[in-house]
C-alpha cells in the first residue's frame, strides 16, 4: 500500500512567486509522480490566531484552493479538504493536548519569535500571544497524526513542528500501546527567492511578484526589479543578477545560454526584463485563466472541498475511535 502524504496550506491570500517555487511548484510535482496518497487540506483554524474577519477568512480559503488547483491539483487524484470540515481534527487536538509537555510549545519557534519580539521592545512578554499561537504545535500534530500519516513534505523551519508531533504521539504511545504511527519528514530544501529588492520574497519586505495578477500588473512588477546603473552596451555578469537568479527558474537550458551570450556582450535593463517577463508570463498564462474560472465559479471549488472532507472523514472518525477506546472514554 502506498503511503500517505499529508501537506497543510495556510490560507493567507495574494500568492506570490516565491510561494510558487519554494512550496507548490515542488509539490505538484511530487503528486503527479503517482508515489505517495496524497492528501492536502487548508489549514483555516490555523488561521485565525491572525485574521479575524471572516468575509477575509472566506476569501483566503477559496483563493488557496483555486491557486493550488489552477497550478494542477487534481482532486481526483488527491484529497483536498478544509481543516474546519473535520471535527474529529479539533476532539482529537484536545486529548494530544493532555500528553504534551509544555516545555516543548514553550520552545516553538513561531512563540518564542513573538516573545522575542516582545522584550526586543520592552512590552510585557506575552502581548499580543493567544492560545491558538502557544497551543499551534498541537493542534498541528493532530492534523498530522488523526488520519495517520506516513509522510510530511517539510522545510527547514517546519521540521520542528513535525517533531512535536512525534514526542507527543510518542508520550501517547507510551501510556496506552502502539495507537498513533509516527510521521516522518520529507525534507525538502525550500528556495529562498529573492524579491525585487534581492532579499527573500516576501510580502512583509513589499517586494513580492504577484503570480494571478494581470499581465499589464505582472509586466509593472518585473520593472520594478533592482538593477545597477550600466549602460546597455557594456558587458554585464549574468551570475550577478536578480533578473537572470529568477529567469533560471522559468527558462529552458537553451533560453538560459542564449541570456547568458546577450548579457555578456551588452543588454539593455529593460531587455533583461522583457525576457523575464516572457517566460513566467508564459508558465503562469494557464494556471492565472483557471484561477479567474475558478474564482467567478467558486461553487465548484467548494464542491471539492464538501467532497473532499466526505471522504477523509470515515477514516478520521475510525482513527479517533481508536483513540478514545484506548484512553477509556468511549
Amino acid at each position: 500500500m502506498k503511503k500517505i502524504c499529508l501537506t497543510g496550506i495556510k490560507p493567507t491570500g495574494n500568492p506570490h512567486l516565491g510561494n510558487y517555487l519554494g512550496a507548490i511548484r515542488p509539490a505538484i510535482k511530487m503528486t503527479q509522480s503517482g508515489e505517495y496518497i496524497g492528501y492536502y487540506f487548508i489549514a483555516d483554524y490555523h488561521s485565525l490566531n491572525s485574521v479575524h474577519d471572516p468575509k477575509e477568512l472566506k476569501k483566503h480559503i477559496l483563493e488557496v484552493a483555486a491557486c493550488w488547483m489552477a497550478f494542477g491539483l487534481d482532486p481526483s487524484q488527491v484529497t483536498l479538504y478544509q481543516q474546519s470540515h473535520i471535527p474529529e481534527i479539533l476532539e482529537l487536538n484536545w486529548i494530544l493536548s493532555c500528553f504534551t509537555a509544555k516545555g516543548h510549545l514553550n520552545r516553538a519557534h513561531a512563540y518564542k519569535a513573538k516573545v522575542q519580539e516582545n522584550i526586543d521592545h520592552s512590552r510585557d512578554p506575552d502581548q499580543g500571544i493567544n492560545m491558538g499561537l502557544f497551543n499551534y504545535p498541537v493542534l498541528m500534530a493532530a492534523d498530522i497524526l488523526f488520519i495517520g500519516t506516513d509522510i510530511v513534505p517539510v522545510g527547514p523551519d517546519q521540521l520542528q513542528h513535525l517533531e512535536i508531533a512525534r514526542e507527543i504521539a510518542q508520550s501517547f504511545n507510551a501510556v496506552y500501546g502502539n495507537v498513533l504511527k509516527l510521521p516522518k519528514a520529507l525534507e525538502q530544501n525550500v528556495l529562498l527567492i529573492p524579491g525585487l529588492d534581492g532579499r527573500k520574497m516576501s510580502k512583509s519586505y513589499q517586494n513580492t511578484i504577484p503570480i494571478f495578477a494581470p499581465e499589464s500588473a505582472l509586466k509593472k512588477a518585473i520593472n520594478r526589479i533592482k538593477t545597477d546603473s550600466l549602460p546597455p552596451e557594456a558587458a554585464k555578469n549574468p551570475d550577478d543578477s536578480l533578473i537572470m537568479d529568477l529567469y533560471k527558474y522559468f527558462a529552458s537550458p537553451d533560453e538560459v545560454e542564449s541570456l547568458k551570450a546577450w548579457y555578456l556582450r551588452g543588454i539593455g535593463w529593460g531587455d533583461a526584463k522583457n525576457q523575464l517577463f516572457e517566460v513566467i508570463n508564459r508558465e503562469l498564462k494557464g494556471p492565472r485563466q483557471k484561477f479567474e474560472y475558478l474564482m467567478k465559479n467558486t461553487a465548484e471549488i467548494e464542491k471539492v472541498l464538501k467532497e473532499g472532507a466526505e471522504r477523509v472523514r470515515p477514516w478520521a472518525a475510525k482513527n479517533l475511535e481508536r483513540v478514545k477506546k484506548a484512553v477509556g472514554v468511549l
